[in-house]
């Protein structure tokens, strides 16, 4: 059995890439990538620690993780939603390119 450790280094590799992905890329699609990933992260913190919890047969960690996939894609779909509506005002999807959300 994988020990809680290696899921939590795991989990802070993939954090680490998701925000340096989010902080440094200047492309929307991109940063909503980084976003996703850092949410991915945040699931399997939960996932390890409710595997490795005193009690594994109460379904506390799987509740969140189903919540956060929930908010996740409500997130996505907004996010996208968001990034199409100003690549079609500015016809870039750059985020240096624009400064405001005025029509």
């Amino acid at each position: 059995m994988t020990p809680l450790h290696q899921y939590l280094f795991l989990s802070a590799l993939l954090f680490g890439v998701g925000l340096a992905g989010a902080l440094t890329r200047r492309n929307a699609i991109i940063v909503l990538i980084g976003i996703e990933l850092m949410l991915n992260a945040a699931n399997l913190n939960f996932i390890a620690f409710w595997r490795f919890s005193r009690h594994p047969e109460l379904a506390t960690g799987l509740m969140f993780v189903l919540f956060s996939i929930g908010i996740a894609a409500a997130e996505a779909a907004v996010g996208l939603a968001l990034i199409i509506a100003i690549y079609r005002h500015y016809r870039t999807a750059n985020l240096d390119q624009f400064d405001s959300m005025k029509g």
